[in-house]
C-alpha cells in the first residue's frame, strides 16, 4: 500500500486553500516565530522561482488519527471547517507566504533583537527590474503606517501611506500579487497612461508577478491510512527546524479532538504533586508512561482473569508506540491512581532519608514505582510489603540498572514486583540482575551517579548526627543547616600527604555534614579539626565519638591521622549497609572497571575542603 504521494502544487492555489480552510494545522504544530528578513528572504525566493523545500501534508479522515487542528496564523473562518489537509512540515514557510499575500493584514514578526514587530512589505519595483541588484535587496518591510523613517520616527524616509504614494515610488505591495489587475489599472491612471510606465509594468508583471503565478511548489501528502506511530514519527523527523514535539504534546491534540484539555489536567496535576520536593522534575511524559504502563497491566490482568492463554494476552509495554495509543478513557481511568502513585512513593522515599528531586537516584524509577504502588493500593502499608518494595528499589539504584533503555524493565518490573510482593511469587529480574562491586565505591565521585546519591541516603539512615550541632540529620536540618556531602581527609591534606585522588574524592571519603561545621574543618588533618569541633560542640570526649560512628567510620583512625585505615575500615562498613538494603551478598574480590563511570562523575563539585 502507498503511503505517501509526492506532486507539486502551485504556492498560490495552495495559499487559498490555507484562506478557506481546507488546509490547516493539527493543534500540536507550535506558533508561528518567523522574523523579518527570513520572510524577506522567502519572498526573494519565489520571485526568483528559487526552490523553497517541499512541504508535508496528511490526509485527514482516519478515525484513528483525530488531532484538533487550528487554521494557519492570521486565517479568519466564518464558520467550522473541517480541513482535508494538516501540514506536518512547513508551517513557517507557508505562514509567512500566506500573510504576506493572501491575507491583506500587517505582518506580526520580530526583528534582528527578537522583538515584536509590525510589518507590510514591498517590491521596489526599480531595484526588481535592475540587473544590477540581488532580487533580495528589492523586497523591503516598512512599519505599520508603512513608513521607514529614520531618527527615531522624527523624519520620514519612505511613506507608503496612501496608494498614490505607492505608485509615485514604484512600490508594489506584495499583498496585491494575487490581485495585480486591480493594482495595475490604478497605476496606470495615476501616470495617466503613459506608454513608458505602462512598459516598465508589462516587465515587471513579467518577471515578478509570473514568478509568483506560476511558482510550483512539491508537496508529499502522507495518506491518512497510516498508524498514528508513523504521523508522528514523520513529523518529528521532517520538524528538525524546531523544537521536537514530545509525546504529551502529541497526546494534548489528540484529546483535545474530544473536547479534553490535557495541559490543564497536567498543571493540576502537577500543582498537586509538587508540594512534595522529590516529585519536583516529575514531567508531563513521565507522567503518560506511568499511565500506559499502568493502563496495559491493568488490561492484561482483566483478560487473565477470563481465563485467557497467556500467549494470546495483551503485553505489559510503555514504549511510544504505547504511549501515542493511549485512549482519553485509559487515560482516565489510571490517571488518579497513578498520581496517588507518586504521592506513596515520594513517602516511602521520605521515610529512606530521599527528600529532593536531587537527591532522588534515578527520577526515571519513579515510573515504575508509582505503577507499582498504584496496582497494590493501600497494602504497600504492610511491613513486609513496604521491606520488599524498598528492596526492588534499592536493587535497581546499586546495580544502577535505570540507566537506558527503561522501557522494557518498566514493563517487566510492573507485573514482577507486585506478584513477588502480594503473591510471594519468584524474585523480580530487577532483584536478580543486581550486584554491587566493591571497587565501585572508589569510582563514586560526584552526585551525578545514582549509586553516589544512594549511598548519601544511606549514611543518613543511621541516626546520623551532625560533628558541631549534634543535631540529627533529617528533614528538619537539611535544609535549616545546609546539608551536604563534604570530605572527611579534606583534600589539601590529602594531596599534602600522597593520598590517591581517586581515593580521596570517593564517596568513601565523604560524609553529609553542614556547611557551618564543614567550615571549621578546613584543611587540616582530623586530629586538628576534630579538636576545634568539639571544643565548639561542648560535649565530652565519649559523646563526641559517638557522633562521629553515627557516621559509618572509626574515631581512633581519625585521631590518628590513618587514612588507610579509615578507608579500609569505612569501604566495608558501607558495603554491609548496600548488602543489608539490596538484600544480596556483595563478593569482596569483585573489580568493576572505570568504565562504569557516568559521564561527568569526575567534576568534582561539593566539597574541596
Amino acid at each position: 500500500m502507498e503511503t505517501f504521494d509526492s506532486t507539486k502544487r502551485g504556492l498560490l492555489e495552495i495559499l487559498k486553500d490555507v484562506h478557506t480552510g481546507k488546509i490547516q494545522l493539527p493543534d500540536f504544530q507550535r506558533g508561528w516565530v518567523w522574523d523579518d528578513n527570513r520572510i524577506k528572504g522567502i519572498i526573494a525566493s519565489v520571485a526568483k522561482s528559487f526552490p523553497i523545500g517541499a512541504i508535508m501534508l496528511l490526509e485527514t479522515g482516519n478515525e484513528n488519527i483525530k488531532f484538533k487542528t487550528k487554521p494557519i496564523e492570521g486565517v479568519k473562518l466564518n464558520v467550522d471547517v473541517k480541513p482535508e489537509l494538516l501540514i506536518l512540515d512547513g508551517q513557517q514557510r507557508i505562514t509567512s507566504l500566506y500573510q504576506a499575500i493572501i491575507s491583506d493584514e500587517i505582518v506580526t514578526t520580530r526583528n534582528e533583537k527578537n522583538y515584536e514587530i509590525k510589518r507590510w512589505y514591498y517590491i521596489d519595483m526599480i531595484k526588481a527590474m535592475d540587473d544590477g541588484y540581488d532580487l533580495e535587496e528589492a523586497i523591503i518591510s516598512v512599519n505599520e503606517h508603512k513608513q521607514i523613517t529614520e531618527d527615531f520616527g522624527r523624519r520620514i524616509v519612505l511613506d507608503l501611506s496612501e496608494e498614490e504614494y505607492e505608485y509615485k515610488n514604484l512600490m508594489y505591495p506584495v499583498s496585491m500579487i494575487d490581485n495585480h489587475t486591480k493594482w495595475r489599472r490604478e497605476f496606470n491612471k495615476y501616470w495617466q497612461y503613459d506608454s513608458e510606465k505602462s512598459i516598465f509594468w508589462d516587465k515587471f508583471e513579467e518577471k515578478i508577478i509570473s514568478s509568483f503565478k506560476q511558482y510550483m511548489l512539491p508537496v508529499i501528502i502522507m495518506k491518512k491510512e497510516n498508524p498514528k506511530e508513523a504521523v508522528c514519527q514523520v513529523f518529528e523527523k521532517v520538524n528538525t527546524g524546531g523544537v521536537s514535539l514530545n509525546v504529551f504534546e502529541l497526546l494534548t491534540a489528540s484529546f483535545a479532538a474530544d473536547n479534553f484539555d490535557l495541559k490543564k489536567d497536567w498543571q493540576e496535576i502537577k500543582e498537586k504533586i509538587s508540594e512534595y520536593n522529590v516529585l519536583t522534575k516529575v514531567s508531563n511524559t513521565d507522567l503518560i508512561q506511568a499511565i500506559t504502563l499502568l493502563a496495559s497491566y491493568n488490561k492484561r490482568d482483566k483478560q487473565a482473569k477470563q481465563n485467557i492463554s497467556e500467549e494470546k494476552l495483551p503485553a505489559v509495554s510503555c514504549k511510544r508506540k504505547d504511549m501515542l495509543d493511549l485512549t482519553l478513557e485509559d487515560y482516565k481511568n489510571n490517571r488518579d491512581m497513578i498520581v496517588q502513585g507518586l504521592i506513596k512513593a515520594a513517602k516511602l522515599l521520605f521515610e529512606n532519608h530521599i527528600y529532593t528531586a536531587r537527591d532522588l537516584p534515578y527520577p526515571a524509577q519513579l515510573i515504575p514505582m508509582s505503577a507499582i504502588l498504584a496496582a497494590i493500593g493501600e497494602n504497600i502499608d504492610n511491613l513486609g510489603y513496604k521491606k520488599k518494595l524498598m528492596q526492588w528499589f534499592w536493587c535497581g539504584v546499586f546495580g544502577e540498572l535505570y540507566g537506558s533503555a527503561n522501557e522494557t524493565r518498566y514493563a517487566l518490573d510492573l507485573p514482577q514486583v507486585v506478584e513477588w510482593i502480594t503473591n510471594n511469587g519468584p524474585e523480580p529480574k530487577t532483584v536478580y540482575d543486581a550486584s554491587f562491586s566493591p571497587s565501585r565505591l572508589h569510582t563514586l565521585r560526584t552526585r551525578n551517579s545514582a549509586a553516589y546519591k544512594g549511598i548519601y541516603a544511606l549514611l543518613m539512615a543511621d541516626d546520623t548526627r551532625d560533628w558541631l550541632s549534634a543535631t540529627k540529620i533529617d528533614l528538619s536540618t537539611y535544609f535549616s543547616e545546609s546539608i551536604d556531602i563534604h570530605h572527611i581527609f579534606p583534600v589539601s591534606w590529602c594531596e599534602k600527604n600522597n593520598i590517591k585522588k581517586g581515593d580521596y574524592n570517593s564517596i568513601i571519603n565523604k560524609t553529609p555534614l553542614s556547611s557551618r561545621t564543614n567550615r571549621i574543618v578546613s584543611g587540616d588533618a582530623p586530629s586538628k579539626y576534630l579538636k576545634r569541633i568539639q571544643k565548639h560542640a561542648g560535649v565530652d570526649d565519649e559523646e563526641f565519638n559517638e557522633i562521629l560512628k553515627s557516621h559509618v567510620l572509626a574515631p581512633e583512625y581519625l585521631y590518628a591521622d590513618d587514612f588507610e585505615k579509615f578507608f579500609s575500615d569505612r569501604k566495608e562498613k558501607l558495603l554491609q549497609r548496600i548488602e543489608r538494603v539490596m538484600n544480596k551478598p556483595i563478593p569482596r574480590d569483585t573489580v568493576q572497571q572505570e568504565e562504569g563511570i557516568y559521564i561527568g562523575e569526575d567534576n568534582e563539585y561539593e566539597d574541596i575542603a
